[in-house]
This record gives C-alpha cells, structure tokens and sequence, in this order.
C-alpha cells in the first residue's frame, strides 16, 4: 500500500530520519461495536474515526496517523466484518478483505465484556487464512474484572494461532502504548509516508459527513444505523468584507438518506428538535474540525431501499 499522492517530498528527507526508522499500515478489524473506532482514536491520541454505542457505524476506511521518534504507523479502521444480508453488507466484508491483503499487521478487536460469538469465529476464521500478521487486542478491559478478562484471554487463545494477545482499555488508556510497541516492531524499515503531524488523509467532506452521522445516531433506535447515508452536497464560502479579521464563515449543504419515511420521522423528532440537536452538534465538532464558523444546513430525504439498490449505492458512495 503507498503512501498518498499528494506527500510534499520536501516536508520529509531521508537524513533528517534514523536509519532505523520503520513505517507501515496496520488494519483494526473485528465484528460491529468491537471497539475498533474508539481504539483508533486513543492510539492516535485525536478523534480521526467515529465511535457510537450503535453496532456498524464506520463506513469509510479511516486512516490514523501515530507519529514516534522511531517511526510510524498508519492505521486503518474497517467497517466490521459481519455475514452480509445486502449488497451494502457484501461491499463492506469486500472492503474489509481488500485492506486485509495490503497491510503489514492486522488488529483483530475482541470486547472483553462479552463472550466470543459466532461473530468473532467467523472474522477468527477468515483471519487465520491470512499470511498477514495478527495480534488480538481485547478491548474494553476495564469493563470487566479480573477473572472474566483471564476467561476471555484464554477463549480467544483457543480462536486462532495469534502473534499476539493484548488486553487494553482506549477509555482508561491502558495497554495502549503497548499495543502500539508491539505493532510498531511489525513495520517494515522505511522513511515516513505522512508528513509531521499529519493525522489522518481522510477527505474534509467524507469526514464532515461522518461527523453528522455519528450525531444522527446518538440515541436512536437500533434499526437505523444500518439505514442512514450522510452525504455532503456542497460547501461554500461566504465572501468577506475588506478588512474582516474574523474566521471564514462556510455555508455546509447535508443531505441524510434514510430507507423509508418513518425512519424520516426518528431523524428529525416532533416539530423537527431532534434534527436541530443533531445540527447543533454536528455543527461545533466540523467548526472545530475546519478552524471555521459555519452554518449547517441538513436535510433528511428517503431513498428507498438504497442499502439494496446498486445504482442508488454508487451514487451515495459506496
């Protein structure tokens, strides 16, 4: 996997590196809710990926960028693999398999407060006919004591053969640097493929959409995260008067696609509330995200069926 086409080779010269110095990508995979996003987040020390309480809410590849002295690692964050019910479901388990083949270490994320499913043996079985490196993070750590995090150490020993088993908890921040010690020593030697404080390459619109999304699911039912495309129409610029010293203002056109008008009605609440809450929301994490103020503009439309239609998944991004 290269590195992005729009790297400036003169942000990074090979002398200014040891000769030492490793970088590559490691990939999270797990089933919906594993805590993939939450893990990505915490190793690159920024949100760079959303995290929900709802099961199947990252969409997009995400990538995060963890920057050491010795080297550095890109991390990928997959929607989870999961036996596929629809066409979107058969294109992400395609994704997730694509990205398996073109990292260096795969990071295979198992919840230490439930009991491995179904779920995990069947990512545990797909991951063992890989020739890619795996290392099982048990995440959630701290939601469990002692005894219930040995029993699930054990039960995911008895998953795979694995390079190795890590308990961690993103939340507390435990066992996080040395999961990342331990994917680091996997990199290949290499000069940096991002520049200096680079932390993620994801697009502004694909991240801005991923923002509102994130802020549409908080607290709704559980059907509807598996319905919801968040697609970011246009942003425009509003023209400044001479002399304003003031951040840009930014006009944000969202569109949320729904599968059917009464999922409409759970976006957007009794008189349109719960649509402001999420515009309200949505709106400080992309301010802070574009250094700029900006005026949200959203819509809830219904595109039925689209996780089934193939034209209708084109046109929404997938």
């Amino acid at each position: 996997m290269a590195g992005p086409n729009a790297l400036e080779p003169e942000l990074i010269r090979a002398e200014e590196w040891p000769a030492d110095f490793r970088a590559g990508f490691a990939c999270l995979v797990g089933r919906p809710n594993a805590g993939k996003s939450t893990l990505t987040n915490a190793l690159v020390g920024q949100k760079v990926a959303i995290t929900s309480g709802r099961p199947q809410t990252t969409r997009h590849t995400v990538r995060g960028v963890v920057h050491r002295p010795d080297g550095q690692l890109v991390l990928v964050d997959t929607p989870g693999l999961h036996r596929p019910r629809t066409l979107l479901g058969q294109r992400l388990n395609d994704l997730v398999r694509e990205t398996l083949a073109e990292v260096d270490v795969i990071v295979f994320c198992v919840p230490a407060d439930e009991k491995a499913g179904p779920g995990d043996r069947f990512i545990a079985r797909e991951l063992v006919q890989q020739r890619t490196p795996v290392i099982v993070a048990v995440t959630k750590a701290d939601k469990v004591g002692r005894e219930q995090l040995a029993a699930q150490l054990l039960a995911v020993q008895e998953l795979g053969e694995w390079a190795e088993i890590v308990p961690v908890s993103a939340v507390r921040d435990e066992q996080v640097d040395v999961l990342t010690g331990l994917l680091m020593a996997r990199m290949p030697v290499s000069p940096p493929l991002y520049p200096t404080g680079e932390l993620t390459d994801e697009p502004e619109n694909v991240m801005i959409a991923e923002l509102v999304r994130e802020a549409a699911l908080e607290g709704v039912r559980d059907e509807l995260p598996h319905s919801l495309a968040v697609v970011v129409e246009e942003i425009l610029e509003r023209p400044r008067e001479k002399g304003d010293q003031r951040p840009p203002m930014l006009d944000v056109h969202v569109n949320l696609y729904v599968e059917r008008p009464s999922q409409k009605a759970i976006v957007i609440g009794k008189g349109g509330a719960r649509l402001r809450e999420v515009g309200t929301q949505a709106r400080r994490s992309i301010e802070a995200l574009l250094g700029a103020r900006v005026y949200l503009d959203l819509h809830v439309r219904v595109a039925k069926d689209w996780q089934r239609d193939p034209k209708l998944l084109q046109r929404l991004g997938f």
